[in-house]
C-alpha cells in the first residue's frame, strides 16, 4: 500500500545564524517526536512500509521505539557523508525505490537537496530549519496522514500537488546547482560558514517567491513586490551603496536594511547573469559555490520545482469522503505506547 521516504535532516535548523539572531534551535530530540507523529499518521492512514534515510542520532529508529503500529520501516543503504549530499542521494535512492511520497524535516536548504535527487515523486516538507520559506508549518500527524492519504492513492495525487517554481544555476551551458527560493551573490570570497547574516555582502539577489511573512532573502522581495508561490514570475533584485534602504527579515529575529539599486519582475524562463569574482552564490540562503574573477553563471527561472503535497487539501478532501473516519488504529486498538 505505497512506500513513503523520510529525509529527516539531523543538521537543520542549527546553524551559525544562532550566534548572531535569536533563532530557535530545532533539536534531535524534536525531531525524534516529530517523526513519531510522522510516522502514526503514516500508518492510520494504512501505510505499510517506510523507507528513511539514516544518519548518526538515529531519529527515525528513536522515533520508532514503543510504537504498536502496522508498517515496517528499513533504512537505506547509504554510506553517510555529513553533508548535504545526503539527502540527496536519499531522495535518489527513494525515488529509484518507487516511493510515491516523501516526508522531509528540514528548512530550505534540506529541500534544496531533496529537490535534486527526488524527481517527480510529491515532497510534504515539514519546517524544522532556519528560513522556512519552502516548507510547511504543519504538525506531525497531520502531515503523516496526508502523505499517507496521498501514498496509498485515497487521494488521488492530480488534486492535492501543486507545482513550484526553482532557480537553475547555468555554467558553460551546463546545469550547476539549483534553489527553490533565492540565489544570491555575495561579495564574500569564501563559503566559510555557509550561512548568510551579513547583509553588507549581498551583491544581488533573484527570487523564485516573495511572500509576506516569510524569513531570509525572499523578505526582501516580499517587502519590494509580492510574488506569490503560483505566479508566473520570480524578482531579480540589485544592490550597492548607492541604493535606497529597504529593511528585510534576514533571519529569525534579525531585521536588517540593506541599500537596493533596482528590481524586476523575472518572468518564468528568463534569466540573470551573475559576475564579479571572487565572489560566492548562496543557493536558498547558504554560501555555496566560489566565483572566480571574470566568471559568470546565469540564473534561470522555470516550473521545474518538485511537487509539493497541499497538506490542508488532501485532509479537507479526505474529510468530505469520509476517509477519516476509519482509519487504521494501533494494534491494541489504544494509543500508541510512549517512547522510552
Amino acid at each position: 500500500m505505497g512506500l513513503v521516504g523520510i529525509i529527516a535532516n539531523p543538521a537543520a535548523g542549527k546553524d551559525v545564524r544562532r550566534l548572531v539572531a535569536p533563532c530557535s534551535v530545532v533539536d534531535n530530540n524534536e525531531k525524534v517526536n516529530i517523526v513519531r507523529r510522522v510516522l502514526i499518521g503514516l500508518a492510520a492512514a494504512g501505510v505499510e512500509r517506510v523507507a528513511y534515510m539514516p544518519d548518526t542520532f538515529a531519529i527515525v529508529p528513536r522515533a520508532l521505539e514503543g510504537l504498536r503500529v502496522r508498517l515496517r520501516a528499513e533504512p537505506l543503504a547509504l554510506a553517510l557523508t555529513a553533508s548535504e549530499e545526503d539527502s540527496a542521494r536519499a531522495a535518489a535512492l527513494l525515488r529509484a525505490a518507487g516511493a510515491t511520497c516523501l516526508v522531509t524535516l528540514g528548512g530550505d536548504g534540506t529541500n534544496r537537496a531533496v529537490a535534486r535527487g527526488c524527481g517527480t515523486v510529491p515532497l510534504v516538507p515539514i519546517s524544522t530549519g532556519t528560513n522556512n520559506a519552502f516548507p510547511l508549518m504543519v504538525e506531525g500527524t497531520a502531515a503523516g496522514l496526508a502523505a499517507g492519504l496521498v501514498a496509498t492513492g485515497q487521494v488521488p495525487l492530480a488534486e492535492v500537488v501543486r507545482p513550484t517554481k526553482r532557480l537553475e544555476v547555468w555554467r558553460d551551458g551546463r546545469l550547476l546547482d539549483i534553489a527553490l527560493v533565492d540565489v544570491a551573490l555575495t561579495a564574500q570570497p569564501f563559503v566559510g560558514a555557509r550561512a548568510l547574516w551579513e547583509p553588507e555582502d549581498l551583491r544581488r539577489v533573484v527570487l523564485s517567491r516573495a511572500v509576506p511573512g516569510s524569513v531570509g532573502l525572499s523578505s526582501l522581495g516580499a517587502h519590494l513586490c509580492p510574488v506569490d508561490e503560483a505566479a508566473p514570475w520570480g524578482l531579480a533584485v540589485d544592490l550597492g551603496p548607492e541604493g535606497e534602504p529597504v529593511t528585510m527579515v534576514l533571519a529569525p529575529g534579525l531585521i536588517v536594511a540593506v541599500p537596493v539599486v533596482a528590481w524586476r519582475r523575472l518572468p518564468l524562463g528568463d534569466s540573470v547573469d551573475l559576475a564579479g569574482g571572487p565572489a560566492t552564490l548562496a543557493l536558498d540562503g547558504e554560501r555555496t559555490w566560489r566565483l572566480r574573477p571574470g566568471e559568470t553563471v546565469t540564473v534561470r527561472l522555470t516550473d521545474r520545482g518538485p511537487r509539493r503535497v497541499a497538506v490542508d487539501r488532501v485532509l479537507a478532501l479526505a474529510a468530505q469522503r469520509g476517509l477519516l473516519r476509519r482509519l487504521t488504529l494501533p494494534r491494541d486498538g489504544r494509543e500508541p505506547a510512549p517512547a522510552d
